[in-house]
């Protein structure tokens, strides 16, 4: 710690303006989803987005993204990322192959975070969006030691459950001295086909209130919708497939308010 108290600032990565990372406090509350379609949102609106897959257990983003080639490498070593709907990618899945269990302590996780900071030719970026696993674990405590995080977003659904999570995760990163940026909440709700009417399968405002308690920005809310599931399975992010969708339009809304709250 430095004579205030506070840890040191990790080093920036070069070319590299923002990093974000995308959180949640518990699995299956749609976090990587989140993390694709906000990244190829990002992308839609002029910036230059990469998106680095932490998630080392659970390896998604290549699925969502399309494309499972092996990365190669540049004249100094480095790996290239890939890139798909405008946004640089990288994750253990294009490297280990499909099917493979990565059965790692904590120390190999905390080598290969390390290695997707500094050994992916990245720059240049705007944004580098960072997929976390669930939890509050090593991958975590590593990133914010080694990435100079510009701030945290965290991913919940309305349930009580999901939301006492959230919180865990809030008191995390406030630890570790990491902005919150925000709480954004998925699966919120859905519209009829028949009626029209909206409809709040797992209750409602779970996520405002727990953004107002910790007195962090609240995001917004994310609609059920069957072509989130679609695109993802496919490699289509619906952001990217179905652009003026009622879904397309809500990651439109928080990446802008993204792009404000890190410009501040």
């Amino acid at each position: 710690m430095n004579e205030a108290g506070q840890m040191p600032r990790p080093a920036p990565i070069p070319g590299v303006d923002s990093l974000i990372a995308i959180a949640s406090g518990k699995g299956g509350v749609g976090k990587s989803t989140t993390a694709v379609n906000l990244a190829v949102a990002l992308a839609a609106q002029g910036a230059k987005v990469g998106l680095m897959d932490a998630d080392i257990y659970g390896p998604n983003v290549p699925v969502m993204m399309g494309s499972k080639e092996r990365p190669d490498l540049n004249p100094e070593g480095m790996m290239i990322p890939l890139e798909r709907h405008g946004v640089k990618f990288m994750s253990l899945g294009l490297i280990a192959g499909d099917g493979v269990p990565i059965v790692w302590r904590g120390p190999m996780l905390a080598k290969m975070i390390t290695q997707f900071l500094q050994d992916v030719a990245w720059a240049p970026l705007d944004y580098l969006l960072i997929d976390l696993p669930p939890g509050t674990g090593d991958v975590q405590l590593t990133l914010t030691q080694t990435a100079p995080l510009a701030g945290a977003l965290i991913v919940t659904t309305p349930q009580a459950i999901a939301l006492e999570d959230v919180r865990r995760g809030i008191q995390m990163f406030e630890t570790v001295q990491v902005p919150v940026l925000g709480v954004l909440e998925n699966m919120s709700w859905y519209t009829c086909r028949k009626c029209g009417s909206i409809h709040h399968p797992f209750g409602s405002g779970g996520g405002a209130k727990t953004a107002n308690h910790y007195d962090v920005p609240f995001l917004g809310e994310i609609p059920l919708d069957l072509r989130i599931q679609a695109g993802a399975d496919h490699g289509d992010p619906a952001t990217a497939a179905f652009p003026d969708s009622e879904v397309a339009q809500a990651y439109m809304s928080v990446a802008s308010r993204v792009r404000e709250l890190v410009a501040n």
